[in-house]
């Protein structure tokens, strides 16, 4: 990735996430439901990791809380060395923006701006100066094959563009991790692969860590290694 430049390279030799005996139950009237029954994972740097497991197994649950985007019942999270619990509300936003990356199934791009504004915009939260983000924002979309599309809104794009685009705007604040939950399960078979294959050549070069849920098992063999969700557990694939 010679030509994305704007990039910082993950060298850290702290592991990226570290779950550690995560439970989450969820209540529906006098009914429990435990999802995570004591997950465990570590992610070290560079690495990426495939998260397989049947619907309703709790592998979104896991990455919204690997992500700090929810708390488990019990049970402790590390992102790049920090505990989540020792954090209060603006603690957790902060460590989401700085160190995490987000890619889902339906790509959410914002459908009143451009594909180049799209991936402008959490960088200008992040406090990166318009012309910065400008810069990053183009590198990434001419190494996505969008060049001819950044002025173009998500309704002129096709599904695996705006994916393209959402991975683009994922990785464009240079997180240490990034989460993709079944980031190409909307997509033809055809558009799934290639999209996939962009998303993994993108982490492997500029050193990302990933965890990444899919029900493709061709997708899945793709990653360093794989863990599956069985009966709330993490076990090797």
């Amino acid at each position: 990735m010679s030509n994305l430049k704007v990039l910082s390279i993950n060298k850290s030799d702290v592991p990226v996430l570290v779950i550690q005996g995560v439970v989450r139950t969820f209540h529906q009237g006098r009914e429990a439901l435990q999802v995570l029954r004591g997950a465990d994972l570590e992610i070290s740097a560079g690495e990426i990791v495939g998260l397989v497991g049947p619907s309703g197994a709790g592998k979104s649950t896991l990455l919204h809380i690997a992500g700090l985007l929810e708390s488990a019942d019990a049970g402790e999270t590390y992102v790049c060395g920090e505990a989540s619990s020792t954090m209060n509300d603006d603690e957790r936003t902060k460590a989401r923006r700085d160190h995490l990356g987000f890619v889902y199934q339906y790509h959410h791009l914002l459908p009143e701006f451009s594909a180049l504004e799209n991936v402008m915009i959490p960088q200008i939260i992040s406090g990166y100066s318009r012309q910065v983000s400008r810069q990053r924002s183009k590198e990434l979309l001419r190494w996505m094959g969008l060049v001819s599309r950044e002025t173009h809104r998500p309704a002129r794009l096709s599904g695996g563009e705006q994916q393209r685009v959402a991975i683009a705007r994922a990785i464009a604040t240079a997180p240490k991790l990034l989460f993709a939950d079944e980031p190409t399960g909307n997509l033809d078979p055809h558009t799934a692969d290639e999209v996939f294959n962009v998303l993994l050549k993108l982490a492997r070069e500029a050193r990302l860590s990933a965890l990444i849920a899919t029900h493709n098992p061709d997708l899945a063999a793709k990653m360093d290694r794989v863990v599956r969700m069985e009966d709330g557990l993490l076990v090797p694939a």
